[in-house]
This record gives structure tokens, sequence and C-alpha cells, in this order.
């Protein structure tokens, strides 16, 4: 089996134009040109990219009861949400292919028939092609307002020139089964786009990258109150224990070791180095599902429709 090249990955940390689709796309198409120019081979975007992810929000909402207001705000984030493919899709599609990378977006996904959300990645290969949607399986907390839920058919590692590339949105990652469905797949390069800027967070990456011996790419968000819209301060006040996102996106090896970030308190782009030679080296002494795995005690099956 031929190894894939040595490559350069970058992951992008910034904020969205907060609540505005098409200033957020023009964004994203600036900002992987210039990833583009640090020979960036695979572009990550953050979780929900498009239209933000609407930290300290509750949309009207309590145990019980919804307000008028909330259902306006609601409005308001589906009518910057995306169709799945649709005109956004075709721009970030020509970006891929302009910059010859994969590019891998969050966004918030308006399903065209039920209408309702998703919290979707996108994944653009560098032809200019949408090669891969998936949905993440469970939002959390308070997101369950925002998103439904995916029902896993979109598990998928997708087999590039690249190597394997695929991932689960922020915490998806903590669910041992969900990795272990990635792993199953002899993922080599792991997507893990998130919302999470905690200590525990980058603990997760790297025991993701020992565990699973791949590369590991985190992608947050950096926002603060300032990104948002005028009207919507109000409703998160002058301060509020949400923000700011001060990001900590970060590149680790197969091994656990960062390569780069974590990035914190600012926007910008961290790249890396992806040799897959690294991989085989890490899987000399453990290899998830290789010579470390027990199929005669252990099995799991994932449905996939």
């Amino acid at each position: 089996m031929e190894t894939p090249p040595i490559f350069i990955a970058a992951v992008v940390q910034a904020a969205p134009v907060f609540f505005n689709k098409a200033q957020t796309v023009d964004k994203i198409q600036t900002l992987a040109h210039q990833a583009a120019k640090e020979k960036a081979a695979l572009i990550l975007f953050p979780e929900v990219f498009i239209p933000g992810y609407p930290r300290g929000l509750i949309f009207g909402t309590t145990v019980g009861g919804r307000t008028p207001e909330g259902r306006e705000m609601f409005l308001r984030y589906w009518e910057n949400s995306i169709v799945v493919p649709g005109p956004e899709t075709d721009l970030l599609a020509r970006t891929a292919k302009e910059t010859k990378a994969w590019l891998v977006v969050g966004v918030t996904e308006k399903d065209s028939v039920s209408d309702t959300l998703y919290c979707s990645l996108l994944y653009f290969s560098p032809q200019g092609v949408l090669a891969h949607k998936h949905r993440k399986l469970k939002p959390t907390a308070a997101e369950r307002i925002l998103w439904g839920e995916g029902d896993g058919t979109d598990l998928n590692v997708l087999d590039t020139k690249l190597g394997k590339i695929g991932g689960l949105i922020c915490w998806e990652n903590y669910m041992p089964l969900a990795r272990t469905a990635m792993y199953q797949q002899g993922i080599e390069i792991y997507l893990a786009p998130t919302a999470d800027c905690r200590d525990t967070w980058q603990s997760s990456m790297e025991h993701i990258a020992c565990e699973g011996r791949c590369f590991v790419l985190g992608c947050n968000q950096y926002l603060t109150r300032d990104h948002y819209p005028d009207d919507l301060k109000a409703y998160i006040g002058e301060t509020h224990p949400s923000l700011p996102s001060k990001g900590g996106s970060c590149i680790i090896s197969p091994l656990g070791k960062p390569l780069a970030g974590p990035l914190y308190d600012k926007e910008g782009i961290i790249t890396a180095e992806i040799d897959h030679r690294e991989i085989i080296k890490a899987k000399m002494d453990f290899d998830v599902i290789g010579h470390y795995a027990r199929p005669d005690v252990f099995e799991l099956k994932v449905k996939k429709g």
C-alpha cells in the first residue's frame, strides 16, 4: 500500500460574521485563500461557523415556556442557516477548487424538506465537489432547542489522496462508540471542530490522538461580545460566563504531542506537517483496530440505515 504524501494541514480559528451567512461565506473564502498561501492541502473551519455558535442566547426558552421574541430570534437564525446543497455550498465548493485543497466547514444546515436545523460538517474536495456531510448525533444541553439529531448513517471516513479523513463534532468526541466507529475505518486525519475552549478539551484532543494513533485537528471559534450584532448584545449583557470563546485550536501528533497550538485569545491560522510515517511509528506498540484489538471479546455494530 502506497504511503500518502506529506502535506500541510491548516486549522482556521476565527469569528464568523455572526447571524449573517452571506458575509460569513465571504470570510471563509478569504481565510481559505490565506491558508492556501501557506500551501495547505486540508483546511478546517470550526463547528457551525455558518451562521455562528450562539453562545449565551437562550431563544426565549425556559422549562415549559417559550416567548414570541425567542421565536423571532430562532427565525433569524434559521434564515441565516444554509440548505445543503445550495447556493452557499456552491460557493464553498468553488473555493475548495480554487485553493486546490480539502475544505471542511461546520454549518447549521436547514433541512429542505422538514425545516429542522442540524449541526453539520461539510467536506469539499479539491475538485470542487461536496464529497460528504455529517450531522451531529447528539446536540448538547440547550443546543437541542436549535438542532435535531443526526441518524448515524453518515459516520464515514473518506479515503483520499491525503489519507483517510473523517471526524466528529464537539462533544460527539466524548462518545466512545462514535470514536470507535471512526477508528474501525482506519482514520488517519481526525477532525474535531468544536465550541469548547476548556482545558479538558485539550486533554481530549491529546487522548484521541493517542487512542486512535492518528493526527487530530481541533478547531474552535474565537468569539467575543463585540462580534455580536448590537441588538443581540442586550440578551447577553455586558458580561456572560460563556464569553469569550477564547479558542484553543490545535494540531496533535499520533503520539499525543502538540504540533501547533493551542491558539488562544485571537484569530489565526495554525498549520502543521502531516507525515503518515508518524502514524506507522506510533502503531508499533498500540493499534486500536489491529494488534491491540480483541475482536473475540468486543464488537461494535454501527447502524447504517
